[in-house]
């Protein structure tokens, strides 16, 4: 049974499956779904609890264990199974199969997991979970959410505050979901209820956000300047490698070279993202990018991706030397202008 995050709470006020399985990336929405499935469990009577967490040498026979041992006070138990690499490997893969064969009626078993990629989501064993357990799914909360997700936050405080002020926060907490929790909870201890007022805002909440170097193609494929110039001034100050965030700009450039080439040619776009297995949010980003960027600009994007590269190694001569952090973003405006 598949079940949204946001339909946890219904869904405990009615009844406790026996097992449950959460996925995501997203560690502030996933923690806070852990516990109200472990608050709710220990509600009904599920005192003991057992934390297996797979690691390397990790012996597959303890959960099996776990499941059939009593407990000594005769209490029921909750197995808190934890897989942070979401690689539970061949034996783990074949003993969570037979696990969810015999779950006891006298536990309840939470297994935690990060976001899954496509080919793991196609394995045996997820699907055994996902037939058996109560799976949730949680997604990342995507910058274009964030305010609204701040909104309902502070909603939840008995706080308010205008478009502007939301901006402000998500621009300040992007990619950094508990930070963006704290700076929430903090907003709820210096001020009152009410509306919050941009001031009272701008000074309470700090700059933590945490920028990911491929949220930075986001930017640039929705022509978001603002947004672009703050995350590549994030990425500097982060001290993130220069090679990796030229290689992340290239890639995205050499997608949109083979794109745009193939719509040159009079081939469909729909069938040109399916080739270049292109979906999701980003897929979405590519159509408005190909409007605004031509062939020729392209082109020349990956040119200057080659000088930068050359910049980064040190290969240029000195006299056309520059600073790399300023080649990338003239490389990412090219793109984000058009």
């Amino acid at each position: 049974m598949q079940l949204r995050f946001d339909a946890i709470d219904g869904h405990l006020a009615k009844t406790l499956a026996p097992l449950y399985v959460i996925s995501s990336d997203e560690h502030l929405l996933a923690l806070e779904c852990a516990d109200k499935i472990r608050r709710s469990a220990k509600a009904q009577g599920f005192y003991e609890r057992d934390i297996l967490t797979v690691e390397r040498n990790f012996k597959w026979g303890a959960l099996l264990a776990a499941n059939q041992s009593q407990s000594l006070f005769g209490d029921k138990k909750l197995i808190d199974l934890r897989i942070p690499s979401g690689k539970p490997g061949k034996d783990g893969g074949a003993a969570l199969q037979d696990y969810v064969k015999q779950l006891s009626p006298d536990n309840l078993t939470l297994i935690t997991l990060p976001k899954l990629d496509w080919a793991t989501q196609k394995a045996a064993w997820v699907a055994s979970l996902q037939q058996a357990a109560v799976y949730i799914d949680i997604p990342l909360v995507e910058r274009a959410q964030l305010p609204n997700w701040i909104s309902q936050r502070l909603a939840a405080q008995n706080q308010s505050a205008d478009r502007q002020s939301l901006d402000f926060i998500a621009d300040r907490v992007e990619g950094n979901l508990l930070a963006a929790h704290q700076e929430i909870q903090k907003l709820g201890l210096l001020h009152p209820p009410g509306k919050l007022s941009f001031e009272a805002i701008h000074d309470a909440v700090l700059n933590v956000a945490r920028y990911d170097v491929f949220k930075l193609n986001e930017a640039m494929l929705a022509g978001d300047v603002t947004r672009l110039v703050r995350m590549l001034d994030g990425l500097k100050g982060e001290g993130e490698a220069l090679p990796l965030v030229l290689w992340a700009m290239a890639e995205e450039v050499r997608t949109l070279l083979k794109l745009k080439s193939g719509m040159s040619q009079g081939r469909p776009l729909g069938a040109l993202l399916k080739e270049y297995r292109i979906w999701g949010p980003r897929e979405k980003l590519m159509e408005p990018a190909l409007r605004r960027v031509s062939l020729s600009s392209l082109q020349n994007a990956l040119q200057e991706a080659a000088q930068v590269d050359k910049m980064v190694k040190g290969l240029r001569a000195q006299a056309l030397a520059g600073d790399a952090w300023d080649a990338l973003l003239q490389l990412g405006l090219r793109v984000a202008r058009g």
